[in-house]
């Protein structure tokens, strides 16, 4: 918590400092929030110092100090191996842990699992909303999003293990329907990262590839009473920072440190900078190459014939991505508004370790006003993976397997958009397939199936779908489903696949055979593009020609 000495009012005029300096003012027991996603915006060089200080590398601390944090933050941060929130995943150091995605966190996983520490998965949107209601001291958030998933309390709350026992989410009524109050908590630190920051703590963000919640946290922190500390590339003289490109005030920033390695200040955690990541420069949208025939892009390229001109469009991490590749070889980036969760608007999504970037973004919102657009029915159509799949068409993305994947920003986005498409391989395991005479041929069948009697977590909630009207398709390499009341409706298969062999054999349920069973669109199969655009712009005129039809559908 903030004491006298720590009051920016009282402190000498410039309130830069050293990495090591700055951490040394997180207290044992204290809630540390920290802003990033995957790479983007995140505080490398402050997470090291915390490692380092709690490891006994600081002459000044004692080993094992700070103990008992509890960590707190919305999107995934680190690389899935040591980066990001990987430095802080020490038993002791953390009590608590309240996160929105956990995939790119092994280490902090393996606490989890092990019940070494508490443990709590919220909504990646819920998560950044939330830190706004801290800011104004509200007693919590309350929403929808998350009503009939896990996180609701009454399938857990959240809870990751057997030690987590506090609620964070209650169940309200209001006006005869139901909705959740997830609860604020004080913030008593924050590790954060900007671009250039001036001897009074004004904090930049030109050279960002995202905002993210960072005014959010660091408002969040300053009206708990504690710590905001920014970690920079470079510094500024005071007054030199245009207004409106400070993105945080000095008011609430207490330090900045300005980073001592240039690998604790990537952009990316896979670019040192990219100038059309951060809109400096303008870059091409076309693909410089086609993506190879295989089982991703058999997948994108089903679910891109699902677009609309004029579609607003969210893409989820992982095969999801591979629709931007495809949108670039079809042409047709230009015809929609590709966007991702943490603020990305237009432009051409990036994937990978890059990924929540964008090339040629169109703007860039912070992430709780991105979650405000997605939440309130904003999206067209959204692109999400699924790792489990029942008969009542509930999908698994969080928990699985001995895995601990979070949900991030899915509850938010599956519950919220009229159309979904989920997209994800037949089964699980090492997979092998061909592509040959425009028909696809199974090699190596995965041994773990995905389809299953009934998913481990409902990440999202099938039955409640059908409820409220949305249009869902599940698109696999080697067939197609849709949710009806009664289950889900086998509607398309690929060519080559034998239905009972290759689908119904590795199935826990027997799926709906549609009598309309049709093949897969052959185009998908062929290594020439199918001609996308030229769909997209006919079906638009068409739609415009009867827009009673539209209006209907």
């Amino acid at each position: 918590m903030r004491n006298a000495d720590d009051n920016p009012r009282t402190r000498p005029e410039s309130k830069v400092v050293t990495a090591i300096d700055a951490v040394r003012h997180i207290g044992n027991g204290t809630t540390v929030a920290t802003g990033g996603f995957i790479g983007i915006g995140f505080a490398e060089g402050l997470a090291v110092a915390l490692e380092q200080r709690f490891l006994g590398q600081d002459p000044l601390s004692p080993a094992g100090s700070p103990s008992g944090l509890t960590l707190v933050y919305a999107g995934g941060q680190g690389d899935g191996k040591d980066r990001g929130l990987n430095h802080l995943a020490h038993a002791g150091l953390l009590q608590c842990v309240i996160g929105g995605h956990w995939g790119l966190a092994p280490k902090l996983q393996q606490l989890a699992l092990a019940n070494q520490i508490e443990a709590y998965n919220l909504p990646q949107g819920v998560i950044s909303q939330l830190f706004r209601d801290i800011a104004a001291h509200r007693p919590g958030l309350i929403t929808r999003v998350g009503l009939g998933t896990f996180v609701d309390p009454r399938q857990g709350g959240g809870r990751v293990n057997a030690c987590s026992q506090r609620a964070w989410v209650e169940l309200l009524h209001i006006d005869g329907k139901e909705f959740l109050l997830y609860k604020t908590f004080p913030i008593h630190a924050c590790l954060l990262r900007g671009t250039t920051a001036d001897a009074h703590g004004n904090i930049s963000m030109e050279r960002e590839a995202l905002t993210l919640d960072s005014l959010a946290i660091a408002m969040a922190t300053h009206n708990s009473g504690g710590i905001v500390i920014v970690q920079v590339e470079r510094l500024a003289k005071d007054g030199s920072l245009p207004s409106r490109e400070v993105k945080i005030p000095g008011i609430l920033v207490d330090f900045v440190v300005l980073a001592e390695q240039p690998e604790h200040h990537m952009q990316t955690f896979a670019e040192p900078y990219s100038a059309v990541f951060s809109g400096e420069l303008l870059g091409p949208t076309k693909a410089p190459q086609a993506m190879p025939l295989d089982l991703r892009k058999i997948m994108a390229r089903r679910a891109a014939l699902e677009l609309r001109a004029h579609d607003i469009v969210n893409l989820g991490v992982g095969i999801p991505e591979c629709i931007a590749e495809i949108a670039a070889e079809e042409n047709v980036v230009d015809l929609m508004t590709l966007t991702a969760e943490p603020g990305v608007v237009g432009g051409l999504p990036a994937s990978g370790l890059n990924f929540g970037a964008a090339t040629n973004a169109e703007a860039v919102l912070d992430q709780p006003y991105q979650f405000d657009f997605y939440d309130g029915g904003g999206l067209d159509i959204a692109f999400l993976g699924l790792a489990e799949v029942d008969a009542k068409g509930h999908v698994d993305v969080s928990r699985f397997n001995h895995h601990l994947a979070g949900s991030g920003g899915f509850i938010n986005i599956s519950q919220s958009t009229q159309r979904v498409v989920f997209m994800g391989t037949f089964c699980a395991g090492h997979l092998q397939a061909k592509v040959q005479d425009g028909a696809l041929s199974i090699t190596c069948q995965a041994p773990v199936k995905k389809f299953v009697s009934a998913v481990e977590q409902i990440t999202f909630n099938g039955t409640d779908a059908v409820l409220r009207q949305q249009s869902i398709l599940y698109v696999t390499e080697r067939c197609v489903f849709h949710l009806t009341a009664a289950g889900l409706v086998l509607i398309e298969i690929a060519p080559g696949i034998d239905l009972e062999r290759d689908i119904l054999s590795h199935m826990d349920f027997l799926p709906i055979l549609s009598p309309d069973l049709k093949r897969m669109d052959a185009r998908i199969f062929d290594d020439a593009t199918m001609s996308l655009r030229q769909d997209l712009l006919s079906a638009h005129a068409t739609r415009r020609a009867h827009p009673s039809e539209e209006h209907a559908r």
